[in-house]
C-alpha cells in the first residue's frame, strides 16, 4: 500500500545520499516522498559532497558514491524536489512515516535547531509512526522534547548515530585546509550530544567498525538499529540497510 513520507531537509547543506538514496528506494516501491524546507524554496545538497571540491587526496572516500550522485542527478528534476513544502506548514497528521536525514555542513542548523521540527517529530512517536534518522538527523531527533516528560524522546530507545571517531577522522583528514568543515559543531560530536540526551548511556550502540558501505545486495555490510516506532542509521554506508527496513516498517502501518 502506497504510502506518504515526509523528508525535511535544509535550505543548503543536506547529505545528497543520505536524502537522494531513500527518496529512490521509496519511490520503486510506490511510496510518495513529500520534502519540506524552511522556507519553501528548493533545497541544495551540500556541494562539496556532490563534486569533491576541496576534499584533495581523500576525494575518493570523502565524497558522496557514483550510485547517489546519480539519484541525486536524478530527484533533482522531480516536481515533488522542486517543490518543497515550508516547515510551518507541516502536519503529522498528513503523513505515515518520517524520513531524517544528515549532513554536516554549517548550513544544517537551520534544520537540527527547527522548534517545528523537533516538535512534528515528537507528534510522530505521539502517534507511533515510523521515525527514521541517520547520521547527523539523529542530532534533530535527540533534539525533540516530549513537553509532557521533559526529555527527548529517545530518551528510552536504542540508538545509534555518527561515531564520534567518524566525525573526528574527517575533520583531521581535511582541517589542514577545510578547517572544521566536518563539524557541525565544534564544541560536541554527535555522539556525544546524542548519548547525552538518553536515559542510559548504553542506549548508544555503536555497532561494528564502519569501513564497508553496504548495497541493496549486501545488506549485511550496513548496520542499523530498531526500536519499536523508531529506526537509526550512522552514516551513508548504512543507507541501504536503513531505507530496506523503514519500508518494511512501513509494511506494518
Amino acid at each position: 500500500m502506497k504510502k506518504r513520507i515526509l523528508l525535511p531537509m535544509p535550505t543548503y547543506g543536506g547529505d545528497p545520499s543520505e536524502i537522494a538514496i531513500p527518496w529512490k528506494l521509496l519511490k520503486e516501491k510506490g511510496h510518495e516522498v513529500v520534502f519540506s524546507t524552511p522556507t519553501g524554496e528548493k533545497a541544495t545538497a551540500d556541494e562539496i559532497m556532490i563534486t569533491g571540491k576541496g576534499l584533495g587526496i581523500f576525494k575518493g572516500i570523502l565524497r558522496a558514491r557514483k550510485d547517489a550522485r546519480i539519484a541525486y542527478a536524478e530527484m533533482e528534476k522531480e516536481v515533488a524536489f522542486c517543490n518543497p513544502t515550508k516547515y510551518e506548514n507541516l502536519k503529522e497528521s498528513d503523513f505515515d512515516a518520517i524520513f531524517l536525514p544528515g549532513g554536516h555542513d554549517k548550513g544544517v542548523k537551520e534544520y537540527l535547531e527547527s522548534k517545528l521540527l523537533q516538535d512534528l517529530i515528537v507528534q510522530f512517536f505521539k502517534s507511533n509512526k515510523p521515525v527514521a534518522g541517520i547520521c547527523h538527523g539523529i542530532v534533530l531527533i535527540a533534539r525533540s522534547i516530549d513537553q509532557e516528560t521533559g526529555k527527548s524522546v529517545i530518551a528510552n530507545y536504542k540508538t545509534t548515530s555518527l561515531l564520534k571517531m567518524q566525525e573526528l577522522a574527517a575533520f583531521n583528514l581535511t582541517k589542514l585546509w577545510l578547517g572544521d568543515y566536518y563539524l557541525t559543531y565544534p564544541e560536541i560530536t554527535t555522539q556525544d550530544e546524542v548519548t547525552s540526551l538518553l536515559e542510559k548511556e548504553t542506549n548508544f550502540l555503536a555497532g561494528p567498525r564502519p569501513i564497508a558501505k553496504d548495497r541493496m545486495d549486501n545488506l549485511k555490510a550496513g548496520f542499523v538499529v530498531r526500536d519499536r516506532n523508531y529506526l537509526s542509521g550512522r552514516w551513508p554506508g548504512d543507507l541501504y540497510s536503513l531505507t530496506a527496513e523503514f519500508i518494511n516498517m512501513l509494511k506494518g502501518q
